[in-house]
């Protein structure tokens, strides 16, 4: 199945929870939508006395993603969604702009699976784990939490970027982004989460998450894969996406780190000297999504595409409107082949 949808909250949707823009979503005929954790923040407080005895999960007015729990000079902090909440307790609540329980977020997920829209969950679109910085503690601790949302929501991905070179080469860059990712896979399956971690294709020369160093770092670790922006790749080569082969080739390249399920995002871009410098709509700029139509009606492969474009919902919507018109012209096309040979056959 081939499912589009908005990278965020529709525009047109009168309301800015999650719970309206996957109504909004499904009303527009789209299948899939991605929330943003972009104003995340935590804080510790006390656990309050009618809290003592209950999960995390249990609690119904706040998000609580860990509970730091002393034991003597020692804190033990638990990050298990199911550990009970005992007296003495310092609880970590996370305010995300999401949900503001884990009972809405199974809910959420509810609500998704009964209208058929697909959710995903993106980090921060300023991330660092490169560096060896506060961001970068930053940076992990935001997919951690990503990772929470995702699990409970249903969620199909938690997409991320990597971050920049900085003063690095690209070789320690690796090394550092894949250290510091296999952890973030190995918390991610200790606390039960089974989404996987997306990277997502940069489109800038400085930054980390060219195709080659995304598909080696999903190689290695298995919980980690591909997250095609096709707007990325285009400005960082130079504008390479033009034919439906140039995007088989991408696409091929990128599959072995799937179980065929792909994830990509698409908008229109301008881009000069092998960086990106804007979004823009998909019939502005140099891309065009009818060659990724006609690679994607032959190559019949699942796949979800986030329209990151100016336009949002716009764009999804009109993305496949020209997959519909690419598949049906194919269909005929077929039909009146066969209808030929049958004629020719029956001479």
């Amino acid at each position: 199945m081939i499912r589009f949808g908005p990278a965020g909250i529709p525009l047109s949707c009168k309301g800015r929870t999650l719970r309206d823009g996957i109504e909004d979503v499904h009303n527009l005929g789209l299948t899939a939508m991605e929330g943003q954790l972009v104003r995340a923040n935590v804080q510790e407080r006390s656990a309050e006395p009618e809290e003592i005895g209950q999960t995390p999960r249990e609690l119904t007015t706040d998000m609580v993603i860990e509970i730091i729990r002393r034991k003597g000079a020692k804190e033990e902090t638990i990050s298990h969604l199911d550990e009970p909440v005992k007296t003495g307790d310092t609880l970590v609540v996370l305010s995300s702009g999401i949900s503001r329980s884990y009972s809405e977020l199974r809910s959420l997920k509810g609500m998704a699976e009964e209208l058929d829209v697909q959710l995903a969950i993106h980090t921060p679109y300023y991330m660092d784990v490169i560096g060896e910085g506060e961001l970068c503690f930053k940076s992990m601790d935001s997919i951690r939490w990503a990772g929470i949302i995702a699990n409970e929501l249903g969620a199909k991905m938690v997409v991320t970027h990597i971050g920049l070179y900085g003063d690095v080469t690209p070789r320690t860059a690796f090394k550092r982004a894949k250290e510091r990712l296999t952890e973030l896979a190995k918390w991610y399956k200790k606390n039960g989460i089974k989404t996987p971690i997306g990277l997502e294709l940069s489109g800038r020369q400085e930054v980390f998450g060219s195709q080659s160093e995304v598909s080696r770092l999903c190689k290695d670790t298995k919980e980690l894969v591909p997250v095609v922006n096709f707007a990325h790749y285009h400005s960082r080569e130079g504008g390479s996406l033009r034919e439906p082969k140039d995007f088989d080739k991408l696409l091929d390249g990128l599959e072995s780190g799937t179980s065929g399920d792909m994830y990509a995002h698409f908008s229109g871009v301008e881009h000069e000297s092998g960086n990106e410098k804007r979004f823009t709509s998909i019939k502005k700029g140099d891309l065009r999504f009818e060659p990724l139509a006609e690679a994607l009606v032959d190559r019949n492969q699942p796949i979800t595409i986030i329209s990151s474009s100016p336009l949002l919902e716009h764009d999804a919507m009109y993305m496949k409107v020209i997959l519909e018109r690419v598949l049906a012209k194919k269909v005929s096309r077929e039909i009146k082949g066969n209808s030929k040979k049958n004629k020719a056959g029956s001479k």
